[in-house]
């Protein structure tokens, strides 16, 4: 696939291996990867990428604002970007997460991953 026509995601993670797993599965699965290691560096990239198709984030980061803060301002700022959210730990409501978000579980496979990317992706370019 020509990088032109790849969709881009903002992988948001304060663990770096973690951060590059998840980047490299969603490079595998077809998309070109940002990345951040918080929310603050997120939203600045969010600023000056207006591309940005996809947002994979933890909840629990260092810094003024967590995960759920990211989302619910991006949601706000850019809503149709898609909204992927990933805990070990904290396990928000389908309510919590705005316009039809996703929870991933960790530690995620990288199918189930890719089943719900694709599922937002789908839903997304319907009219």
């Amino acid at each position: 696939m020509d990088q032109a026509a790849q969709p881009l995601a903002l992988v948001v993670e304060d663990e770096e291996l973690l951060r590059l797993h998840a980047a490299c599965l969603l490079e595998k699965h077809g998309f070109a990867v940002l990345e951040a290691k918080n929310a603050d560096a997120a939203l600045k990239l969010m600023e000056t990428r207006h591309d940005v198709r996809l947002l994979f984030t933890d909840i629990q980061m260092p810094g003024a604002l967590d995960g759920m803060d990211l989302v619910r301002q991006v949601h706000d700022r850019w809503p149709n970007v898609l909204l992927v959210v990933t805990s070990g730990q904290r396990k928000p409501t389908r309510a919590e997460i705005p316009d039809d978000g996703r929870f991933i579980a960790k530690p995620y496979e990288a199918e189930e991953l890719f089943g719900e990317v694709d599922d937002l992706m789908r839903k997304s370019d319907r009219p």
